[in-house]
């Protein structure tokens, strides 16, 4: 059976989404199946009216299903995107995972292949903060962390070990060649160790 991820992901004027869709391929290339999902807006729509970009996105990416907490038990390998909000995740992406308590208290979040990528406004904009606060969720999951690390030359040239990120200028800074190259092979990288983590556990059940 192919290797299930899930996608998930905040986005308010577009960047995380197109990571998300770079992952998604990569995993996909990998030999996954992939459901990418988005989580619900929590600012009013005055809010979103009010930034064009913000708007335009919303209504552009209205097509992509919401998440719920079924894609997380449904995948073997959970990849988390979010802005970056004062070096923390962002509050739409924070209230869907704080939502997954009743599956954390069941044990049905552990054992599992989790990772994570950002963006922000600014350089050095608390990209790795954010990641490594993500993380610590991880870790209260019993979760597997596969971050990208620098186990591919792409990852020197875009840097940030902890997960794929870009600065994007508000908006200004079009995402680079590089940096989607790293978002793919980051989705290839989290596949291709979930598939092995699989096959060894089946190979371990097979055996007892």
């Amino acid at each position: 059976m192919a290797t299930k991820v899930a996608v998930i992901y905040y986005s308010q004027t577009g960047t995380i989404h197109q990571l998300a869709q770079e992952y998604a391929a990569g995993a996909e290339k990998a030999g996954a199946e992939v459901r990418l999902r988005q989580v619900a807006e929590l600012a009013p729509q005055q809010a979103v009216d009010s930034n064009e970009k913000w708007k335009a996105h919303r209504e552009e990416s209205a097509s992509v299903p919401e998440a719920t907490a079924d894609d997380v038990l449904w995948a073997d390998a959970v990849v988390f995107g979010t802005p970056t909000r004062y070096g923390n995740v962002a509050a739409q992406l924070k209230q869907f995972i704080d939502q997954l308590g009743p599956q954390w208290a069941q044990g049905l979040l552990a054992d599992k292949v989790y990772s994570g990528f950002t963006s922000s406004a600014t350089l050095h904009g608390g990209q790795e903060s954010t990641l490594l606060a993500l993380y610590n969720t991880i870790h209260h999951f019993g979760g597997f962390i596969v971050s990208p690390g620098y186990t591919d030359p792409v990852m020197f040239q875009v840097g940030n070990p902890y997960g794929v990120s870009h600065v994007d200028g508000q908006g200004a800074i079009p995402i680079a060649d590089e940096t989607r190259q790293a978002a793919r092979f980051a989705g290839e990288r989290v596949t291709g160790v979930t598939s092995q983590l699989l096959a060894g556990r089946d190979a371990a059940l097979a055996a007892s």
